[in-house]
């Protein structure tokens, strides 16, 4: 017989979302285990013998995990909904039928490296903050950011009343009225490289997600996406 686990934890090994997302779904009264709504995140239920829905839909554990890198394009969500009826990136994986979710956010207009999965566990791992998976982007901002500014990234600066942690900023190019970057950084914010250029004073006209760790876009097509095998996997946290 299965042991009792936390409802967040059984949302998350069924692909639902990540654990910190599924967490929200109970809190927002969207879960349902049994018929009746649960908002209590310390709620166990035994898999198999309890009836867990979210938002009316039965919830099944998945058999297999799938790893997905997809290359998101420039007007894409990375939510499984919109109510505004924005395409969302999920309408992209056209060949998996299993329920998959996107690990993090990236804006609506920025480009590049998401990864989706129904391995919610997983999904904790690379967000949760003291893993620090590194995220690198190539950034393309308004102007000459003097060393000195750069360096206020590097050392951290602050964005929304907090220190942003250091970072890793690297210039690539300057063309006539644009500078290229690469940027790393570690921790999740909302738009939080924008909002670090944006606190120098140089806006970022255009912003890719380039990798995870170790694992990169490579020559993976805008809007196309490749299936990752375990050791692919491994390299996000190298």
């Amino acid at each position: 017989m299965s042991k009792p686990i936390r409802l967040q934890k059984f949302l998350a090994s069924c692909g639902v979302a990540s654990r910190r997302k599924s967490e929200d779904y109970i809190r927002d009264g969207r879960v349902r285990v049994d018929g009746t709504v649960v908002t209590k995140l310390g709620t166990r239920v035994v898999p198999g013998r309890h009836v867990v829905a979210v938002d009316g839909n039965v919830i099944r554990q998945e058999t297999e995990h799938i790893y997905v890198l997809l290359n998101k394009p420039k007007g894409y969500v990375t939510t499984l909904s919109d109510p505004q009826g924005r395409p969302v990136v999920t309408s992209l994986i056209t060949d998996i039928n299993a329920r998959l979710f996107p690990v993090g956010r990236l804006d609506l207009d920025t480009e590049g490296a998401l990864l989706l999965t129904n391995d919610g566990d997983l999904a904790q791992k690379i967000q949760h903050p003291k893993f620090e998976v590194r995220k690198s982007y190539k950034a393309t901002v308004s102007g000459f950011p003097t060393a000195q500014k750069i360096r206020k990234l590097e050392s951290g600066i602050v964005v929304d009343g907090k220190k942003t942690a250091p970072a890793r900023v690297r210039l690539k190019k300057r063309q006539k009225q644009t500078s290229i970057f690469t940027i790393t950084i570690h921790e999740g914010r909302k738009r939080q490289v924008r909002k670090m250029f944006a606190a120098i004073g140089h806006p970022v006209i255009y912003l890719q997600r380039i990798s995870y760790g170790r694992l990169t876009l490579g020559d993976l097509p805008k809007g196309s996406y490749k299936r990752l095998k375990i050791s692919e996997i491994k390299k996000i946290f190298l």
